[in-house]
């Protein structure tokens, strides 16, 4: 099973505009932020504190904080699907 995990955006990297370094449970990670491009009509609208949903080293679209616990609410309750997916994270570099 694959899911969309929220993440908190800590920082936008500077030498690559596609990419955010991402917290997810404690975990840090770079992730693609090129698809939020395509969903806003101007220039990318994304600051350090805001959410997004992560699937595969991609956000996929950003989140408010309430529908982020939520989310991560259900997803510790979901065990070994979510565990796989922080695993995955974990193991993860795109840069």
């Amino acid at each position: 099973m694959c899911l969309g995990i929220p993440g908190e955006v800590i920082a936008l990297m500077a030498e690559h505009e596609d990419l955010a370094m991402v917290s997810v449970e404690g975990v840090q990670r770079a992730v693609n932020i090129g698809l939020l491009r395509e969903e806003s009509d101007g220039p990318l609208d994304l600051v350090p504190g805001e959410w997004v949903l992560i699937h595969v080293g991609f956000a996929l679209s950003k989140i408010d904080q309430d529908e982020a616990e939520k989310s991560l609410n259900w997803l510790t309750g979901v065990g070994d699907a979510y565990t796989d997916e922080l695993d995955a994270l974990a193991a993860s570099d795109i840069t």
